[in-house]
């Protein structure tokens, strides 16, 4: 549930990623949870709620667990109440990170942020201080052998539906598209039969920073803690992180 984007990144964690799917899914069905509070139980008039189910699908979560979390968000017994904060920072060689966290109790997310930063040798800064290194876009991963489409027909298609870029990378397409047209882009792709292996808003390095061998391994530490506190969504930064 983080990195910045490029698919030789994705590719590192997925082992991971595997290995944590239940947390994934738990830290998904929060995004429901919120998604619903938000803009109520029906897709058709939450587009939140529409985007949220598309990468709660790119990361495998069954059908009938979104539909349980969607059940019960919008039930009388959930009075869970969360919050979305943003904490940003520094890490290693002065890497850029952004947390995206939902936490039902401020000051705890907070110290639990802040002491994973101590410990990694980053530090938690102030808001705005590398937020303007990143912007948010819309990005669609797919995997090429899971489309029968010309490749040219599928960047026809994505440009059309409101796309700003193509990449045909060495296994799958990357499309990205601005916030605003993500949920039309997707929503055209779909239509046409797309499965995604990643399908969400991601916030995007202007820049990156190059690490070495020690660099990187406290930078991957450092994101691994991050992501495993409950109340952490979504992990960003502008690591320019090696294949092993």
């Amino acid at each position: 549930m983080s990195g910045h984007s490029k698919w030789h990144n994705i590719q590192a964690k997925k082992g991971k990623a595997d290995a944590a799917r239940g947390k994934i899914f738990t830290k998904l069905g929060r995004e429901l949870l919120i998604a619903v509070k938000q803009g109520g139980p029906d897709p058709a008039g939450n587009s939140k709620l529409k985007d949220v189910i598309a990468k709660c699908k790119a990361a495998n979560m069954p059908n009938d667990t979104i539909n349980n979390a969607i059940k019960k968000a919008s039930g009388e017994g959930s009075n869970a109440v969360y919050e979305e904060i943003t904490y940003e920072g520094y890490g290693p060689n002065g890497v850029a990170v952004i947390v995206e966290a939902s936490t039902d109790n401020r000051n705890r997310t907070a110290a639990d942020v802040r002491h994973v930063f101590d410990k990694a040798g980053g530090n938690l800064g102030t808001n705005g201080c590398v937020a303007y290194l990143f912007s948010k876009k819309g990005v669609i991963v797919i995997e090429k052998t899971s489309t029968n489409i010309d490749e040219e027909e599928l960047m026809m298609m994505a440009l059309e539906a409101g796309a700003e870029d193509f990449d045909i990378l060495d296994e799958v397409y990357e499309i990205t598209a601005e916030p605003s047209n993500f949920t039309e882009v997707r929503e055209k792709l779909e239509s046409a039969g797309l499965t995604f292996l990643e399908a969400e808003v991601q916030m995007i390095p202007s820049t990156t920073i190059a690490l070495d061998e020690q660099a990187q391994e406290k930078m991957e530490r450092l994101i691994e803690k991050l992501e495993d506190l409950d109340d952490v969504m979504n992990v960003y930064h502008n690591a320019e992180m090696q294949e092993e």
